[in-house]
């Protein structure tokens, strides 16, 4: 599964650079891409939108009523090291996905018998290098990488690799699974080209296959580039939409850019752009002022449909129709549980899991009444008895 989840990064991403090389989408910050079919084509272009429009409706439907993929296998080691402290090294406190993994971590460390330390890397490379240098001051039995590439702090990992200090991560990469070359035992994730799919399938079917899409992403992080190529590549399946701009804005900063982006691209496109898709549901907050300034309706257009994390911000939004239509939501406590049963693994001395929890599609229609999206599963009764050794 883990290989197979590289190879899907892998051709997303090349498919992303054979598109922008064949001119079919500019990538960068502002150019629109161009839709015009080939000579000839015409006839042919509107029944494959069509195939296109009715696959992301059908998608959507399944997506949107999914119950499944949230339960974790039920072997594992016992508990190891009762009393350890485990150190959670946040990319970013102010960041909802980010937050909420660490509550899922001190719920599950509470429950194995751990103690976690929380150390905030306040949203820069150099405050996440810091919050790990402090993080091996303390000799912990592991670390948690909170919502950061482990290649931004390849340095920092191989100190921890070298004191055998086991270093697992949350979106620590592009793909779930283990990951020695960068130093992490495993990376727990969803599969990012799925949550890509469903967020860029919502708008091709909720526009009748005429969408006009701006991506948002940040460079800074190699989930957040395959995620936003993959997004790109789907909605350019759907030969009657638009992929209008590409833009690689960092998240830490969307309170303070996203309104001037927002403004530029409203006046650029105008009715044009219908859909604002990113990688993360940051950017919908500092895209409100614009959007409420330029007098747009809260429930859109343009429709704001993040693919990742699924927050309570997030939620809030979406439940009374504040400038964010739908959400790919990632089951964020039970990653957090998740995590802390990897680490037990791995100062067990046994593999990583296979394990890869699904998304779930969040709109008006299913938004969940409380913080967090936590489908019913049995996971924190799953774990507590595999660390028990029942």
């Amino acid at each position: 599964m883990r290989t197979a989840a590289r190879s899907r990064v892998a051709v997303v991403a090349a498919a992303g650079f054979l598109l922008t090389a064949c001119g079919s989408a500019s990538v960068g910050s502002g150019d629109a891409s161009s839709s015009a079919p080939a000579a000839g084509a015409s006839s042919s272009a509107p029944a494959a939108s069509d195939s296109v429009v009715a696959d992301a409706k059908a998608f959507v439907e399944a997506s949107l009523a999914a119950k499944e993929g949230f339960t974790p296998p039920s072997t594992g080691p016992k508990a190891q090291k009762a009393g350890s402290t485990i150190v959670y090294v946040a990319a970013d406190l102010t960041n909802g996905g980010v937050n909420a993994v660490g509550e899922g971590v001190k719920e599950a460390a509470a429950k194995i018998g751990w103690k976690v330390t929380v150390i905030d890397g306040k949203a820069s490379a150099q405050g996440r290098t810091d919050a790990l240098n402090q993080a091996l001051a303390s000799k912990p039995a592991g670390i948690v990488l909170g919502g950061f590439d482990a290649k931004e702090q390849a340095s920092v990992i191989k100190q921890a690799t070298d004191l055998k200090i086991p270093v697992v991560g949350w979106h620590a990469g592009a793909a779930p699974g283990p990951d020695t070359a960068n130093g992490l035992f495993t990376n727990v994730t969803t599969d990012p080209l799925e949550v890509s799919a469903i967020a860029a399938k919502f708008a091709i079917a909720d526009s009748d296959g005429k969408a006009g899409v701006a991506i948002f992403t940040d460079s800074q992080y190699e989930i957040a580039v395959a995620k936003a190529d993959a997004i790109k590549a789907e909605i350019e399946k759907c030969t009657t939409c638009t992929v209008l701009e590409y833009q690689d804005s960092p998240i830490a900063e969307a309170d303070s850019r996203m309104p001037g982006v927002i403004s530029g691209l409203l006046q650029k496109h105008g009715d044009k752009l219908t859909y604002l898709l990113a990688i993360n549901g940051n950017y919908f907050g500092g895209a409100r002022a614009a959007l409420k300034d330029a007098g747009k309706p809260g429930d859109g257009p343009p429709k704001s449909v993040a693919a990742g994390d699924g927050d309570a911000a997030e939620f809030q939004r979406i439940r009374t129709g504040d400038y964010q239509a739908a959400t790919v939501a990632e089951p964020l406590l039970l990653q957090g549980w998740q995590l802390v049963d990897e680490l037990n693994r791995a100062v067990a001395g046994e593999a990583a899991s296979t394990f890869v929890a699904k998304p779930g599609l969040v709109t008006k229609a299913n938004a969940p009444t409380g913080d967090v999206f936590d489908p019913a599963s049995g996971y924190r009764d799953i774990y507590a008895k595999i660390w028990a050794g029942a």
